[in-house]
């Protein structure tokens, strides 16, 4: 087959590219925007070729597009001028340019920010979200109504995490743990309502990989990627555990209390983020992740995430 990755330096790109180049003897097509930042050697072996280029500028893919079995599209802008360009306009444009007659499956790549708990869009997404999350609103409900719209998957990663301790490129998420971990001794007095699902970038590639090795699995067209959900609660406790700090009687965080702190410490907040704080619970029905198929995870616990982020489940030292 032949298959092309778009952002395949980028956090969840350069795991699929990976599993793809060891695993498989596919025909593979990288695409980039900056070579030096592929941190994986595409030289492993024959029959994988980079392509530098931008989803701005679709010329470099053009006389290749027609000739794909399978698109992975992970490339994203998330700001600047051109994310509507890129999120919605280019990537529907390359999905255009794809042939119905030869193109089996095409792995798009959202944020489950956009959905309810029943896999639909949220409107507030359409109309309280940044640029970002509009954007790849819109985009859902264009591609869907394109010629090669049947054989899209459409994946939903939840929190991801990758990068850091393995030396690859980490996600924004993983980038921040760091930082919230300093203020893990005052979140420990505190009780929030609220619920979520986290995957690793490595455990989506396996996903992915499944899937491909895989075409009779009978997967939803739309599925967001994750472990199964854990509250706030729960993780806090979890995070506590790891560093030895005790918890004792913990306050219940309320939405006046959160007004309370986003004045005193100034945060900058968006309509989009309000709405987030309101609605809490970032749960979903369809959840795929290895465990689901019958694999082992890389990345399935707290402790796992620690040592995959941090290089350690240990905090107290």
């Amino acid at each position: 087959m032949r298959i092309l990755i778009t952002g395949a330096s980028g956090c969840i790109g350069q795991y699929i590219a990976e599993a793809l180049i060891q695993e498989t003897d596919h025909e593979l097509f990288l695409l980039v925007r900056n070579p030096a930042r592929l941190q994986i050697d595409p030289h492993q072996r024959a029959g994988v070729k980079v392509i530098q280029g931008d989803l701005i500028d679709l010329t470099p893919l053009e006389p290749l597009l027609p000739t794909l079995d399978v698109a992975i599209l992970t490339a994203t802008a998330w700001g600047g001028n051109n994310v509507f360009a890129i999120n919605y306009e280019q990537t529907c444009h390359l999905l255009k340019q794809l042939d119905p007659q030869r193109c089996q499956r095409v792995f798009y790549f959202s944020t489950a920010s956009i959905l309810n708990h029943q896999m639909e869009p949220l409107p507030e997404a359409g109309t309280l979200g940044t640029d970002y999350i509009r954007s790849k609103y819109e985009c859902l409900h264009a591609i869907e109504q394109l010629p090669v719209g049947d054989r899209v998957i459409e994946l939903f990663p939840t929190m991801v995490f990758g990068g850091g301790a393995d030396g690859k490129r980490p996600s924004f998420i993983t980038e921040g743990l760091r930082e919230v971990l300093k203020w893990l001794w005052l979140a420990r007095f505190f009780r929030a309502d609220a619920s979520f699902h986290f995957v690793h970038a490595r455990d989506i590639a396996q996903v992915v990989l499944y899937l491909l090795q895989h075409p009779e699995y009978p997967v939803p067209r739309r599925v967001a990627l994750g472990n199964p959900a854990i509250t706030v609660n729960e993780m806090l406790a979890q995070l506590c555990a790891a560093a030895k700090l005790p918890i004792y009687g913990q306050i219940p965080l309320t939405l006046p209390m959160i007004n309370f702190f986003v004045r005193v410490f100034r945060v900058q907040m968006s309509p989009w983020d309000y709405f987030c704080l309101n609605y809490r619970n970032f749960t979903y029905e369809t959840v795929l992740n290895p465990q689901a198929l019958g694999l082992t995870p890389y990345c399935a616990t707290v402790a796992d995430l620690l040592r995959c982020s941090l290089g350690t489940a240990d905090l107290s030292t």
